[in-house]
Parts: C-alpha cells; structure tokens; sequence
C-alpha cells in the first residue's frame, strides 16, 4: 500500500511539476514577442537587412520603441499596425498575396508549370525519335534457306516425340 501512495506522489509532482514548467515557458515565449517582431521586420534604415541585424542608431531607437510597447502590454498586432502605418510595406520581408504582390508567387509557378511542359515535350519527342530510330536502324531479316528450315523442324518434330516417349 505504502508503494502505491509513494508512486501516487511521484507522479503528482511530475505532473505538478511539468504543468509549471509548460506554463513559465508560455508566459515567457508572450512577453518575448518584441524580439520576434524586430526579427521578422525589415528595417527602414538598412535596406535589405532586418530589423533586428540593423546597426544605425534610428533602428535601435525603433527596437527599444518595440520593447516599451511590449512592457507597456501592448499586444503585438497593435504595435505590428502601427509599424505598418507608418512605414507601410516596406518593412514586409515578403510582399502580401494580393494585387501587384499577387505576381511575385504567380511567376514561380507559371515558370515551374512551363518547364514542366518543356521538360514533357522534349522527352516525348526524344522518345518517338529513338522508336523511329530503332526500327530503321534494324537490318532486314534475310530470306531462310530451304533445306535449313526442313532440318529445324524435323529437329522438333524428334524432340517433341522424345518428349512425349
């Protein structure tokens, strides 16, 4: 009985013990997202660099801006529009899937789909070329010699007979 109740604890406290440390990780992952922000931001200072990689003195200003907002409890999707709001599209890593963005995903797959066609055709072609070619290229069968194809049969003839003996 002692054994069970022992085991009973042992697993209450893993259990205890884990929830705790699932919960601290959760709290700290929400109150770290102004790091997360700054990464997936391009910087409007440093072109071609994101925010968080940029060294001018303007993107710190704007790293620290983000951070006050985080302590602040500002939620990120407030403070990622307002970013958005003042410094438009240019802080997108990505273009947006819509409109004019629309044609930066569409090119890769026109491109892809055409060389899979090419790529198709080419090898049907090359297909119908080397039939073609096999074909011409075969000798023609030369007539049979009389007297060898009567002694090819009489051949068969014994060796079925044998067979069936």
């Amino acid at each position: 009985m002692r054994r069970r109740t022992t085991g009973l604890a042992l697993a209450l406290a893993l259990g205890l013990a884990l929830g705790a440390a699932s919960a601290a990780a959760e709290s700290r992952a929400d109150a770290t997202w102004g790091y997360d922000l700054a990464d997936d931001l391009m910087s409007p200072y440093c072109p071609g660099r994101a925010l968080s990689e940029c060294p001018s003195p303007q993107a710190e200003e704007l790293r620290e801006w983000i951070l006050a907002q985080e302590r602040a409890g500002q939620s990120r999707e407030a403070v990622e529009s307002e970013l958005f709001r003042v410094f438009g599209d240019t802080l997108r890593q990505t273009p947006r899937a819509e409109g004019v963005g629309l044609v930066a995903y569409a090119i890769p797959a026109v491109v892809f789909a055409a060389g899979g066609g090419l790529l198709f055709w080419f090898l049907r072609r090359q297909r119908r070329r080397a039939g073609a070619g096999s074909a011409a290229a075969a000798p023609p069968l030369a007539p049979v010699d009389p007297e060898l194809e009567r002694q090819i049969e009489e051949e068969m003839r014994r060796s079925e007979s044998a067979g069936r003996a």
